[in-house]
């Protein structure tokens, strides 16, 4: 590999996009969304002592939403397009290697989705001066939504080298991205509420008076689904990624204050088994024992690391894969395509 060749081919693969007018549409309208979010955000947050710590959160969340919506389309015909076009041959009997292809094509879609990330750099700006934003919670969120501009750029970049159509290869970039949004949801709530268990609910019961008798129990039994049984699955999601990772702000009842930390605490809340419920007006401490969610947090394990490594090693499949296809001399392609 030759990291002038690299360089050359993203910057051709650059020039290719930044001279269409479209393009800097794009660009425009993802403006302007942010801005109508950062708008609507201040104004949602504008009670709270830390407004920031809202917007900032609600913000990059929608910048994470625009990219794993927009990537795909940019990314996921790089190979077969240029194979269609009649280009990809001419550059494969240059010295440039299958390597500096796959890598050139991979760094020019990130770039292209590090461009909205530049766009959306003064919006976040903007929700600093609101307060409450830990620097920390600013430097992981941030490098976790790089993290994510690069997996997706290699799957869509993967796939337009494992799919000889470029329609195709497009929508099969967003199917995947689509598992990973949305299926992971999907798969969380249909198997947690597929696997139920019994628990029991125990209530103090009223005399004919009127007044609670503590000498006596009522029970009721019921199903609950079990959804710390497959909250795993979640750990895939971008969203659940890009919150279980970044610090958690909280106020000072121990409730988070943005969007990261509820997030986190509603998936880190599955992992907990149903347990037996008792309501106890006859208990002095009156709260049954329940905890904040800072406690729940601190008792639960953080999944983002596995999450990520499972995006890993998707992309990097798909990715060597897309390599082994474009190698040449090529021992076997689809029936009608195109070489030059």
């Amino acid at each position: 590999m030759n990291l002038t060749h690299i360089g050359l081919i993203a910057r051709l693969e650059l020039t290719q996009r930044l001279r269409s007018i479209s393009w800097y549409i794009l660009l425009g309208v993802f403006a302007l969304i942010l801005l109508g979010v950062t708008a609507l955000s201040f104004s949602v947050y504008a009670y709270t002592g830390t407004a920031g710590a809202g917007v900032y959160a609600i913000v990059v969340n929608v910048v994470l939403l625009l990219v794993v919506l927009i990537s795909p389309t940019l990314s996921g015909n790089a190979i077969n397009g240029d194979r269609d076009a009649a280009t990809l041959a001419a550059v494969q009997v240059t010295a440039a290697s299958t390597g500096d292809i796959m890598l050139g094509k991979l760094v020019a879609a990130v770039a292209t989705g590090g461009l909205f990330l530049v766009v959306a750099v003064p919006f976040l700006g903007i929700s600093l001066l609101g307060g409450g934003v830990h620097p920390a919670t600013l430097a992981v969120s941030l490098l976790v939504l790089a993290a994510e501009i690069i997996i997706v750029a290699a799957i869509g970049v993967g796939l337009s080298g494992l799919i000889a159509r470029p329609l195709f290869s497009v929508a099969a970039t967003y199917l995947v991205v689509a598992a990973l949004a949305i299926g992971t949801l999907i798969a969380f709530g249909l198997g947690g509420a597929a696997l139920r268990s019994e628990v029991t609910s125990y209530n103090r019961p009223y005399d004919s008076a009127g007044n609670v008798d503590c000498d006596r129990w009522e029970t009721y039994t019921y199903e609950m689904p079990r959804f710390d049984r497959v909250w795993w699955v979640l750990s895939a999601n971008p969203f659940v990624v890009l919150a279980d990772a970044t610090p958690t702000v909280y106020d000072a009842q121990g409730w988070p204050v943005d969007v990261f930390g509820q997030v986190k605490y509603g998936v880190r809340s599955a992992q907990l088994p149903p347990e037996d419920e008792r309501w106890d007006p006859c208990d002095p401490s009156g709260n049954g024992g329940q905890r904040t969610p800072e406690q729940v947090m601190e008792s639960t394990v953080p999944s983002w690391f596995v999450g990520l490594g499972i995006q890993i090693i998707i992309a990097g499949g798909l990715f060597a894969g897309a390599w082994a296809r474009t190698s040449t001399p090529a021992r076997m392609l689809p029936p009608g395509t195109r070489i030059a």
